[in-house]
C-alpha cells in the first residue's frame, strides 16, 4: 500500500498507521457494509496519545449523557461506583462507540 499517494489524507494514513502497530483491529462490519475498528489494549502502551485520545472521548460521552438524565450513577459503602444506563442513554452509548459492540442488551428488571 502506497502511503505517500493523494489518495490517502491524514486520517487514513493515521489509521493504516495505527491498524500496522497493533493499536487499532478490526472488530466487525457494520449493518451499512461500513468497517467497524476497536481500540486494543495493546494501544496504552504503543500508542498513549491514541489511548489517551479515546479515554477523554469516552468520558465526555459519558459525562454528556449524565448530564442529559441517561445515566444514573450509584455509590456503594466503599465509594465503588455502579453505572445504570437507560435504554435510550445504552442506544446512544452504543452508537458512540462507548460500549463493546458485541455487548448485550441490558433487560428491563
Amino acid at each position: 500500500m502506497d502511503y505517500g499517494s493523494d489518495d490517502y489524507d491524514d486520517d487514513d494514513l493515521r489509521l493504516a498507521h495505527y491498524i500496522e502497530i497493533g493499536a487499532i483491529e478490526a472488530a466487525g462490519v457494520s449493518e451499512d457494509g461500513e468497517m467497524i475498528f476497536a481500540i486494543s489494549e495493546d494501544a496504552k502502551e504503543i500508542a498513549p496519545e491514541l489511548w489517551q485520545s479515546h479515554m477523554n472521548y469516552v468520558d465526555n460521552t459519558l459525562l454528556n449523557l449524565f448530564e442529559s438524565g441517561l445515566i444514573e450513577i450509584e455509590y456503594d459503602e466503599d465509594l465503588e461506583a455502579t453505572i445504570t444506563l437507560s435504554p435510550e442513554g445504552f442506544k446512544i452509548a452504543k452508537e458512540k462507540g462507548v460500549l463493546p459492540i458485541d455487548m448485550p442488551e441490558i433487560p428491563n428488571n
